[in-house]
Formats: C-alpha cells, structure tokens, sequence
C-alpha cells in the first residue's frame, strides 16, 4: 500500500515539472519558437481551435516565426487570434501564410518575464510541495489504522522527501535555465 502511495505521489510530481516546462515555454523571450503559440486558439468553424492543429510553424531567423495555415481559410482567424494575444507582437499576412517578427524585448520586459517566470517556478513547487504532504497524510491515516508501521511512516516520508528535493531541484534548474535565456541580449 506505501510503496503505491509513493509512486502516485512520484509520477504527479513528476507530471508538475512537465507543466511547469510548458509554462516557462510559453513565456516569450528574444527568440520565436512554436511553443510560444501553445496557448492560443483561434475561431475555427465556429470552434475555438488550437493553433497547433490548424498550421506548422516556421522559424527562418532567430526572431521571425512564419506560420503557414494547413487550410487557407483560416489565416485571418489565426492572424486575429495572434494579435489579440499577450505575446505583444503585430503579425502580417500575405494571403497565404502569416509573418511573426517579434520585437527586440527591452530590459523592463524582460524583467517582467522574468517575474512572471519566477512566479510559475514557485506555483510548481507549491504544488509539489502539496503532492508530498497528501502522501504523508494518506501514510499517516494507514499508520492510524494499523495498516502500516511507524517504522513504515518514517521510510516513506524519507522517500517522499528525497523526491520532493529531486523534483523541486528540476524546477530550480529550469528556471535557471529560463532566465539566462531572458536575460541573454
């Protein structure tokens, strides 16, 4: 019974710093990448659909994003849907595909984005941290119904500190990766 607790406990966290890189994906920095479209969805049919499913993304040059719509009919939703975003750029169309060129990013952006990064790191942790604690609760409540041993209780939460450290140092480490990027000029 521990040892499942402890491997539910380790995949949720494991799967918290998978979205913890989604999210530091999302945060712009001086480069375009696809990832940074990941959130948006434009008006498909009547249906609000994801950008990655309606073009492929190109990036020709370290600051330009071209975006080529797999149906023709759907440039102006996915134009409209880009400008109306918070990635604060202004794309061009010319009929068939669509040009991003993203703004050199000034140094109070990148502060911004920086603490937005920061933010999102912290929010991982917490939930990590959060992941432990029901672990610990789910053993303690085993141990109160004799299930488990003390003995037991104390192995486990050593367990599920080890992996808590493990996890919350992976999203340390991509947060540090995250603001060298935005702090590179």
């Amino acid at each position: 019974m521990i040892p499942d607790i402890i491997a539910s406990a380790d995949k949720k966290m494991a799967q918290a710093v998978e979205f913890a890189k989604e999210e530091f994906a999302t945060i712009r920095t001086g480069r375009a990448h696809p990832a940074m479209f990941n959130k948006l969805t434009a008006e498909y049919y009547g249906q609000p659909t994801p950008l990655q499913q309606l073009a492929t993304f190109q990036s020709p040059e370290p600051r330009t994003m071209i975006i080529s719509p797999y149906d023709q009919g759907a440039v102006h939703a996915i134009e409209k849907a880009i400008r109306d975003s918070d990635l604060g750029v202004n794309p061009a169309s010319d009929g068939r595909s669509i040009r991003v060129v993203l703004p050199q990013l000034t140094e109070e952006r990148r502060k911004e984005y920086t603490k937005l990064a920061r933010t999102k790191a912290e929010e991982s942790r917490v939930a990590i941290r959060n992941i432990r604690r029901h672990a610990n609760d789910s053993v303690h409540k085993l141990v109160k119904d004799k299930e488990a041993s003390e003995d037991d209780e104390r192995g486990a939460q050593k367990k599920l500190d080890a992996s808590t450290k493990k996890y919350i140092d992976q999203v340390d480490e991509l947060l540090k990766r995250k603001e060298a990027e935005l702090l590179e000029v």
